[in-house]
C-alpha cells in the first residue's frame, strides 16, 4: 500500500462522522431485515392485543426491529465511534435509549403518515422514515448520551 492510500485510509478511519456512518448503518441493516422478516414471515395477523392495548402489525414490527438495531447501535457506537467519552457506560446506555425512544415515536408518526395518508409500502416507509432522522441522531447522541462536545477529539 502506498503512502498516500495510508494517509487516506488512516483520515477515513479517524473520521468520526464515517465511523458513526458505519454504525448506524450496520444497526439500520439489523433494523429493517428483522422489520422486513417480522412483517412478511413471522407476525402475520394485521393486529395483536396486549392488555387494553391493541398494536398493528408494523407498530409491534417496528418496536421488535428499532429495539434490536438500538442495541447494535449502542455496541457499535460505544466502542467505534464515541469511545473516548468518560461517562459510565451504563450512563451512556441509559441515555441513549431515552434518544432512542424519542426516536422510535418520530420513527412512528413518519412510518403511520406514509403507510396511511400516502399508501406507501412499509418497508419503504420504515426506511424513509429511519434515513430522515438520521442527522439529528449524531449530534444528539454526541452531545447526549455520550457527554462529548463538538469541537475534534485525538483517539
Amino acid at each position: 500500500m502506498q503512502m498516500a492510500d495510508k494517509t487516506r485510509t488512516t483520515k477515513l478511519a479517524n473520521n468520526e462522522v464515517l465511523r458513526f456512518i458505519f454504525s448506524a448503518g450496520t444497526a439500520f441493516l439489523v433494523d429493517i431485515l428483522a422489520f422486513h422478516l417480522l412483517y412478511h414471515y413471522l407476525l402475520f395477523h394485521e393486529s395483536y392485543f396486549f392488555a387494553s392495548f391493541t398494536l398493528s402489525n408494523y407498530t409491534l414490527c417496528l418496536a421488535i426491529s428499532f429495539f434490536l438495531g438500538v442495541v447494535v447501535n449502542f455496541l457499535i457506537t460505544r466502542y467505534l465511534v464515541f469511545y473516548q467519552s468518560s461517562s459510565r457506560p451504563s450512563k451512556q446506555f441509559v441515555r441513549f435509549v431515552m434518544v432512542a425512544i424519542m426516536g422510535y415515536f418520530a420513527n412512528l408518526a413518519v412510518i403511520r403518515f406514509l403507510i396511511e395518508k400516502l399508501h406507501l409500502n412499509p418497508d419503504i416507509s420504515r426506511i424513509t422514515a429511519a434515513l430522515s432522522l438520521f442527522f439529528a441522531s449524531f449530534f444528539i447522541h454526541k452531545l447526549f448520551s455520550f457527554s462529548l462536545t463538538l469541537r475534534r477529539h485525538e483517539p
